[in-house]
């Protein structure tokens, strides 16, 4: 009977559990169908809009920066001389976050605008004339053959969209989506057409530049009715970019000539005009979905398509010789302390000590520069804090690139907002070694590397500056990026530091000896510097397929958004880093050689190296960047990324041989 009762009520639970987790998962999914990310949500727009409705009729087009992969320069739409910008409202005008003024996008209002369901064709824009007399004239050309030159890329956005230019790749049947289009083409002195020449059509001229000043606009969308909602959403919109010469028929422009617009060539004299002009034609695609819009640019994307058996190859790797390096080590581990335990309890006290035993008197001897190593391990650990809830909030689709800027407004934010975690663990490890200089201490962590990133992000942008760049940080933001510095994070770091010395010093498990061991003569595999160049090998392994899409998102403006790939790479980079570094700390342990606090940072930490080597060979293989400027921006910014990148692998090598050391010698039994 009882048993029958006890069955009974083990029924109920399993029902209510069942019930809480349908009631659980029906809650996720309303929420799931009813909440939009900020600056996500999708716009529906009417072919007859009235004041309160809830769609618009009006499709509004804005130009961002134009950049090119052969200027790490950027500029802003206005700064060549394409039709000007129109008067807007304010509450139409675009607004930028700070993410998106940091990474240089300007987003602007743009002269291009059309109702939906309106198809139109040949629409006049604006006119540009020049006179070869006027000096001013013939320097707005030179600026627009430079940038034709230089292969710039128009950047359009529509609905959050952006506007792409689609054409097949040469000697494939795969058609490539671009986020960007030129501005016009060159045909060389051999008469050799140039990029966007050879894909459009065919320019005969040598030695001219062809502006593109006719689009054909082509605007998808997926009708409304019969769904949740009132109107229609866009789903796609894709440019064709066309060099035309303009008829004037019937006292109006015609765009159905097939003559190109040459601008700037060797015989260049009297007066030129270019006429802009655009067509736009509205199609319905019904059989697809507003949220899946994107999937026909990531998918597209030769450059960033991910190769998932290189990747799982890599990841397989990675995980076997982590596990073989583990296996090992706690094997070996084990077998050591059980033998030191016996021999100790047997009584065997003329028994010689052996192996990593023999410096327990000396491995927790202070090291030189203990301050400045409680600094570097403060930063990282808040760096490395920083990189795990970025990724994880890119990974829930937080940081989508839809939601343009929240990825570098992530960084920022959290960078200042972890100040505290940095002040923490340098005090707590500058007290463990010994330090009493804790003034001294907290300003270093406050103001020594985030003073060293911002003086080399300050000459960069000096250097944007003087060349009149749209990458260039307006000095507002400058003054509100120097605010969260000296208002939130010094503060934060104070209050962190103050509550780790407030703590006790962390206990160690055995006591350091008055007079220094001597350390004996070192094989070539234990010296510091193989060991060093030997322990950011692996690591880097697990990264560097990783790092070229990286890369390439960065210099070659393609979009990255394997998020997920890159999480699961950051935590095999984080194992590989610790076992590494624990391996290599054990050996010189064995060996007698217990300076193993700057050594266990330096080993994993070389990874940075690494790092700095593959964006030399990245530069001089894969970018076509040319001249000083250009050159001397990569290579700062490649030095702030080395930067952070190097403490973050070498404080995740110091804290794992921190605590390996502390626990091997917790467990053996020490007179």
């Amino acid at each position: 009977m009882y048993k029958h009762i006890l069955n009974k009520i083990d029924n109920y639970i399993n029902m209510a559990q069942r019930k809480l987790l349908l009631f659980v998962l029906l809650s996720l999914i309303s929420i799931s169908f009813s909440f939009y990310l900020p600056g996500l949500a999708p716009v529906s727009f009417c072919k007859e809009a009235k004041e309160g409705d809830k769609c618009k009729k009006q499709v509004m087009l804005f130009v961002n920066r134009l950049d090119s992969i052969e200027n790490v320069l950027p500029y802003e739409y206005n700064s060549f001389d394409f039709c000007p910008d129109p008067d807007i409202k304010k509450d139409e005008a675009p607004s930028e976050n700070l993410g998106q003024v940091v990474f240089g996008e300007r987003i602007r209002p743009s002269p291009y605008k059309f109702n939906f369901k309106e198809d139109k064709t040949c629409v006049k824009v604006c006119e540009k004339s020049y006179d070869a007399t006027k000096p001013e004239d013939m320097k707005r050309l030179e600026f627009i053959k430079k940038g034709i030159s230089e292969n710039y890329q128009h950047h359009w956005i529509v609905d959050n969209m952006p506007v792409t230019w689609c054409y097949e790749v040469a000697d494939s049947a795969q058609k490539y989506c671009s986020t960007g289009f030129p501005i016009g083409c060159y045909v060389t002195e051999g008469n050799q057409p140039k990029d966007a020449c050879v894909i459009s059509n065919q320019f005969s001229n040598p030695d001219t530049y062809y502006v593109f000043n006719h689009v054909d606009i082509t605007i998808a969308y997926h009708d409304g009715e019969g769904e949740q909602w009132e109107g229609a959403r866009l789903l796609s919109v894709k440019v064709e970019p066309k060099s035309i010469e303009h008829e004037e028929k019937d006292g109006q422009d015609a765009c159905t000539t097939n003559k190109a617009k040459g601008v700037l060539g060797k015989k260049f004299t009297g007066t030129s005009k270019i006429t802009y002009t655009y067509s736009v034609k509205f199609i319905a695609r019904n059989e697809l979905k507003w949220a899946s819009r994107w999937d026909y640019i990531l998918e597209s994307m030769p450059h960033t398509r991910i190769h998932w058996f290189s990747i799982m190859n890599s990841l397989v790797i990675v995980l076997f010789l982590s596990g073989m390096i583990g296996m090992i080590l706690l094997r070996t581990l084990h077998r050591d302390i059980s033998r030191y335990n016996q021999l100790i309890d047997s009584g065997e006290e003329a028994q010689e000590e052996f192996g990593w035993k023999l410096v327990h008197g000396d491995v927790f001897r202070p090291p030189r520069a203990g301050m400045f190593l409680s600094v570097c391990i403060g930063v990282g650990s808040q760096i490395g804090l920083m990189v795990f809830i970025t990724l994880a909030f890119a990974c829930l689709g937080f940081l989508s690139p839809a939601n343009r800027g929240a990825l570098m407004t992530c960084v920022l934010v959290l960078f200042v907002c972890l100040a505290t975690v940095g002040g923490y663990i340098s005090a707590r490890i500058y007290k463990s070694v010994g330090g009493e200089r804790w003034k001294s201490n907290v300003i270093f962590t406050a103001f020594l590397f985030p003073g060293l990133i911002f003086g080399i992000f300050f000459i960069l942008n000096l250097a944007l500056w003087t060349k009149s760049s749209s990458a260039a940080i307006p000095f507002g933001t400058l003054v509100a990026l120097l605010a969260l510095w000296f208002g939130v994070s010094v503060p934060l770091t104070f209050l962190g530091a103050y509550l780790g010395f407030k703590k006790p010093a962390i206990e160690l498990p055995v006591r350091t000896n008055q007079i220094p061991r001597q350390i004996p003569e070192q094989s070539v595999y234990t010296k510091p510097l193989p060991c060093i160049l030997m322990g950011g090998i692996l690591p880097f392994g697990c990264i560097f397929i990783q790092l070229f899409f990286i890369l390439n998102s960065i210099w070659s403006h393609q979009i990255y958004y394997m998020f997920g790939f890159l999480f699961l790479v950051f935590i095999i980079l984080l194992i590989t880093c610790s076992e590494t570094t624990i391996l290599l700390c054990y050996f010189h342990l064995c060996a007698e050689d217990y300076r193993w606090w700057w050594r266990s940072f330096l080993t994993s930490g070389f990874t940075g190296v690494y790092l700095f080597c593959y964006t030399i060979h990245y530069f001089m293989s894969k970018l076509s960047i040319t001249g000083p400027t250009s050159t001397f921006l990569y290579f700062g910014y490649t030095a702030i990324m080395v930067i952070l990148f190097t403490l973050l692998t070498g404080t995740i090598g110091f804290l794992a041989c921190f605590y390996f050391v502390h626990k091997i010698y917790s467990a053996v039994k020490v007179d």
